[in-house]
């Protein structure tokens, strides 16, 4: 059974940081991309970012751009998400997924929610 368990969310004001970080089980974390969606109140989901299997290969959607950076330890089974110079407009609930793109929702975790304000 796949699980995914995400964690580091919270509120932070305007230009704060966050790391979130998701724990892989119940697969080969290894062999698969990973990604980060969220989801805000009243709209659909986003893919934030992903990353290949090696890490060498990363997507970052235009919004999050220059402030987030996503990596993987294989070795502990660990998605990570560094939030930096956070926007209002960050506040959802944080996924990690299994998968390239917006995964099926059946591999994403159970969400972390980020909070952005003053």
């Amino acid at each position: 059974e796949v699980q995914l368990v995400e964690s580091g969310g919270g509120m932070v004001q305007p230009g704060g940081s966050l790391r979130l970080s998701c724990s892989a089980s119940g697969f080969t974390f290894s062999r698969f991309d990973m990604s980060w969606v969220r989801q805000a109140p009243g709209k659909g989901p986003e893919w934030v970012s992903g990353i290949n299997i090696g890490g060498a290969r990363t997507y970052y959607a235009d919004s999050v751009k220059g402030r987030f950076t996503i990596s993987r330890d294989n070795a502990k089974n660990t998605l990570y998400l560094q939030m930096n110079s956070l926007k209002p407009e960050d506040t959802a609930l944080y996924y990690c997924a299994r998968g390239w793109g917006l995964p099926h929702r059946a591999y994403w975790g159970q969400g972390t929610q980020v909070t952005v304000s003053s």
